[in-house]
């Protein structure tokens, strides 16, 4: 059996893993040690819960070097506040018996407090990319001695919009680093940053980018509105003990309020809520109250998708898809961590359909539906989004029948058409009239007019 032995690891460092009581190697930990080691950049896929930042820590140690200056050797960027934290205590754990200051940044707090502390020294900088550059433009963050640099959850960075920020902090930092990027997926938009800023990097590939965890049961039920679902989750959480640990995911701040509202008039006390509206001080509480076990779930966004450290979830719930299915991928990761089972539940409307065939496309499989509860009441009541864009993709949907029905007669009555222009008169035309054409001769006649 392959053990952390072999990577003969400073004894510093293998005293800290010892006291930790990790003795085997995970697959992408052991793949990435020796190219590390090598000093070539890398570029890792691998899906979450599998060890990733273990997987870049323990050789960075192994070949950290003490210099006595205050700006950072390594650097490591994660897209969250709550990933900086974990990343922050992942590395004290390791350097517990190291001479080396880490010291983690991100928004949502006093950036004086911040600078103060990189002042004081910083051998390990974890950070956020916005923050990073502020502290970095303000030309309190020096990157002269910055060696190696992390790169964690790369594709969930740009899908946040941090690609201007990234570059703009690859450019500052000298060409002569190793640069280490892991990504759960590999999209067009991540290679063409490797081709801008890295040097052929090797790829070490866990598992092919898009493919679920085999340990993940995956389960949709096809709902036909919010109201509906709701009635659908307190059911399940009634009816289904083994859903202990659940994650629900909403796509917007809005819905996980609106929800966690309703979920606390039959479950009070049992959810928290967390997004970005909620302060740094109160995600982190929530989610130390969820870890412990003091709370049966959390209602969140995306936010809570990637990278963090939460033991044993027992259920993923998609109380709506997202619109990117690499989303998907990542939320359901949070489930079937290090060996164990889960679950993930998918609830999906007619609008979210579009959603759920592409998540089946990246996964080159198809999601099992099962069969809609009986004794669950079905809603007909819409909340104001749903009423925002129900009807019109209902209508929509409706008018490309044919034949003599109602939104037949509904196309007749409609054959008159405003064709614009000076004269502002109407024409009766046959049949619908395409939108560009009506703006084309609109142009013809305002030219002609001249």
């Amino acid at each position: 059996m392959s053990t952390f032995e072999k990577f003969n690891l400073p004894k510093s460092v293998q005293k800290a893993i010892d006291e930790l009581g990790f003795v085997t190697p995970t697959p992408i930990q052991e793949k990435s040690f020796a190219v590390i080691m090598s000093g070539r950049d890398m570029m890792g896929i691998a899906q979450t819960g599998t060890g990733k930042t273990f997987a870049y820590l323990l050789p960075l140690l192994k070949l950290y070097k003490f210099t006595p200056t205050n700006t950072p050797k390594i650097v490591i960027l994660v897209p969250t506040r709550e990933l900086v934290v974990q990343v922050v205590e992942e590395v004290e754990k390791l350097t517990k018996y190291m001479s080396v200051k880490t010291l983690g940044i991100f928004g949502g707090v006093n950036i004086n407090t911040q600078k103060k502390a990189v002042y004081e020294g910083v051998d390990i900088l974890v950070g956020t990319p916005g923050r990073t550059m502020d502290l970095a433009l303000d030309a309190v963050i020096r990157f002269d001695e910055t060696q190696k640099l992390v790169i964690d959850e790369f594709d969930e960075m740009l899908n946040l919009g941090f690609r201007t920020q990234l570059t703009a902090l690859l450019a500052m930092m000298k060409t002569k680093r190793q640069n280490i990027l892991f990504s759960a997926t590999m999209t067009d938009e991540v290679d063409a940053v490797l081709n801008d800023f890295f040097d052929f990097p090797e790829e070490v590939t866990l598992a092919a980018s898009g493919t679920p965890l085999e340990n993940i049961t995956q389960v949709t039920y096809n709902v036909p509105n919010f109201n509906t679902k709701v009635n659908l989750l307190k059911h399940l959480l009634e009816t289904n003990e083994s859903m202990e640990r659940v994650l629900v995911f909403v796509n917007n701040k809005k819905i996980s309020d609106m929800l966690h509202t309703r979920i606390e008039e039959d479950f009070e006390g049992q959810f928290g809520v967390i997004h970005s509206n909620k302060s740094q001080n109160y995600r982190l509480s929530t989610m130390a109250e969820f870890q412990e076990g003091n709370l049966r779930g959390l209602i969140t966004t995306d936010i809570m998708a990637r990278g963090l450290d939460i033991s044993n979830i027992s259920h993923v719930i998609n109380f709506e898809l997202p619109e990117f299915p690499e989303l998907y991928m990542h939320r359901i990761g949070r489930t079937g961590r290090a060996d164990a089972t889960g679950t993930a539940i998918s609830f999906i409307t007619p609008r979210e359909e579009e959603f759920k065939v592409e998540v089946e496309v990246l996964m080159n499989q198809e999601l099992a539906i099962a069969e809609f509860p009986e004794e669950v009441e079905i809603s007909s009541k819409l909340i104001e989004p749903e009423k925002d864009k129900q009807p019109i993709k209902f209508l929509m949907k409706k008018q490309k029948l044919t034949g003599d029905g109602a939104f037949h007669e509904k196309d007749k009555k409609n054959k008159k058409v405003n064709l614009g222009g000076p004269s502002k008169t109407k024409k009766k035309t046959h049949g619908s009239v395409n939108r560009n054409m009506l703006k084309t001769r609109d142009k013809k006649r305002k030219d002609k007019n001249k």
